[in-house]
């Protein structure tokens, strides 16, 4: 297995703090929030890992440099910013034929992630990837899923008025072997698309969900990052 981190986002929502620091390297107790992704994917036994980078692109370039597992790492710089699936289409290369772990880097996880891993391994046939799923208390700003009774998904709502329910999508993926071929292949390079809303939608009733087995949180606002730091 393989992980991409995505990294590249501009951290709007947590200004000031992002004025001069990327989203993904804020401290966490004191350590970099991407410090604690590579540390578990290292856990997990992961050792290829692909990062995109764009806003304040050296320093995290800098921070990697100095990582105990930047030989794991490849770095893909972006120009522009392609979205979470125009990257995934634009770096093929990099996973299209293996099971690969999909993860925004700016989300902060205390689970080990191999309950996740373990329940993607004995999914059913017909399902093609698992999505970290949360339990969230503002539902209105998720995507919300529908579940059946072997936890295969049936419904996804991003980020509507009315969400049916409050179990959220964490934007962490699992892709079987199969998905770029069946989701990615005819999507254009070098195009801007949403994980979220381009390609998820695609694979209703193809995805199983896994309910986390301890905090995971957006770090998204001021209100979640300090939530954050008061879990270590």
């Amino acid at each position: 297995m393989k992980a991409i981190l995505l990294a590249a986002g501009l951290g709007t929502r947590l200004k000031p703090l992002t004025n001069t620091i990327p989203k993904c390297l804020v401290p966490i107790s004191g350590r970099p929030l991407l410090s604690y992704w590579l540390e578990k994917l290292a856990n997990l036994g992961i050792n290829e890992i692909l990062i995109n980078v764009h806003y304040l692109a050296e320093q995290v370039e800098n921070y990697i440099s100095q990582s105990p597992y930047r030989d794991k790492i490849t770095i893909v710089k972006e120009t522009a910013l392609l979205g979470t699936g125009g990257t995934l289409k634009n770096n093929a290369q990099f996973w299209k034929d293996e099971e690969v772990i999909v993860i925004h880097a700016d989300n902060f996880c205390l689970s080990d992630l191999s309950g996740l891993i373990n329940s993607h391994n004995v999914k059913p046939a017909h399902v093609d990837m698992s999505l970290l799923l949360f339990t969230s208390n503002q539902p209105t700003q998720c995507g919300i899923v529908v579940m059946d009774a072997d936890n295969v998904i049936h419904e996804f709502h991003e980020k509507v008025s009315n969400p049916p329910g409050n179990l959220a999508s964490g934007a962490l993926f699992v892709f079987s072997d199969s998905v770029y071929e069946r989701y990615f292949k005819e999507l254009k390079e070098h195009t801007f698309y949403d994980l979220s809303k381009d390609i998820v939608p695609n694979m209703i009733g193809k995805m199983q969900g896994w309910i986390v087995d301890d905090e995971y949180i957006d770090i998204g606002t001021p209100e979640s990052y300090e939530r954050a730091q008061k879990l270590i």
